[in-house]
């Protein structure tokens, strides 16, 4: 299967080059639009919109392809109250099922967001608190948080802006929940920005990817003790290509041990029983492209524990906040002995499959 797969990769690459040759044909010599990137990354304070949507009828769209409803953004503009038109969709698996108020996909009319918040944007995910509880709301701060973390180390990384959003039922005019979330970049637009792009192949194994960006994932995900992905499944995972080298990309953390929401639980297949503890399941590589990994997280570690101590760190419950730098202490502790780091993640890393 991993040879099968590496023949898939280098067959897309070869054909993603080949189509980049000049043919002859002035329609395929037309360079591409230029990527404009969506004004709402443009800045970190948060945004306040009122969500107003048939949330009555997005809480039963709980199973297969759900269908997209109707709904509007309201904010405060400069010259007054801005209205953008909108359509919602649930996804999710698990969280369709077990919260009060599934995570949303945003679908925008192009001509509607101009001169908004939201122009350039066609789609984007709200990542929201699963249930109207402060705990919950803290869940999705402490993930917004590794975000911020991720892009301290990597420029793949997903773009995030954090958002204080009521919501409205549409039906009722009632106001069901004023809380924070987090707006997700899309796949498409991270890759366009980067200069790549997305492939949705499964069944990528260690020798399928780029060394050291191999590493520096397993890293990261044993630093905030993540095990929910599979690379090979593309579970919470983007496999990012540009020119002919493949890179996976994390994204969605509320499962870590970071984050400690009290619904994360570990895979049964795993050897851990809390999600907070550690467990290497990055693949293998050559131990030099772990060091350097290691080498990064040492460079970045005061950049790392000063988004703990700025002002959105201190959105945070700070009990939580002196855990978390005790914790991350732990890591470092791991990768500055030699002999800890070989035994715990260049030794206990996949040679087969994540």
């Amino acid at each position: 299967m991993r040879a099968t797969t590496s023949v898939l990769l280098c067959a897309l690459a070869a054909g993603a080059l080949s189509a980049q040759a000049p043919q002859g044909d002035p329609k395929a010599a037309k360079e591409p639009k230029p990527y404009s990137p969506p004004r709402i990354f443009s800045a970190e304070q948060p945004l306040e919109i009122t969500l107003v949507g048939p949330f009555k009828q997005l809480k039963r769209d709980r199973t297969g392809t759900t269908p997209w409803r109707p709904a509007e953004i309201l904010y405060a503009g400069d010259s007054g109250s801005v209205r953008v038109p909108v359509r919602l969709r649930t996804r999710g698996v698990w969280r369709r099922q077990n919260c009060e108020i599934p995570p949303l996909r945003l679908n925008f009319n192009k001509d509607s967001t101009k001169k908004t918040e939201f122009r350039h944007l066609d789609r984007i995910r709200l990542v929201l608190q699963c249930r109207n509880t402060d705990d919950y709301e803290q869940y999705v701060l402490r993930e917004y948080q590794l975000y911020r973390v991720q892009r301290q180390l990597t420029p793949l990384a997903l773009n995030t802006r954090l958002v204080r959003v009521t919501y409205v039922d549409a039906e009722k005019k009632d106001t069901l929940a004023h809380k924070y979330g987090f707006l997700l970049e899309e796949e498409q637009d991270f890759a366009a920005r980067l200069g790549g792009k997305v492939v949705d192949i499964k069944g990528a194994a260690g020798p399928d990817l780029d060394p050291a960006e191999d590493a520096f994932f397993g890293v990261f995900q044993y630093f905030i003790a993540n095990t929910d992905f599979s690379v090979g499944a593309l579970h919470n995972v983007l496999l990012f290509q540009r020119d002919t080298a493949y890179a996976p990309v994390a994204y969605d953390f509320d499962w870590s041990g970071v984050v400690n929401s009290r619904y994360a639980v570990p895979s049964p297949l795993l050897r851990i029983k809390r999600v907070t503890e550690r467990l290497m399941r990055g693949y293998c590589t050559d131990p030099a492209n772990f060091e350097q990994a290691f080498a990064l997280f040492r460079a970045k570690k005061d950049a790392i524990y000063a988004l703990y101590r700025d002002s959105f760190g201190a959105m945070l419950k700070q009990d939580y906040v002196s855990y978390t730098l005790k914790y991350y202490d732990d890591f470092y502790e791991t990768i500055n002995n030699p002999r800890l780091a070989k035994r715990y993640i260049v030794e206990s890393c996949l040679g087969g499959r994540a």
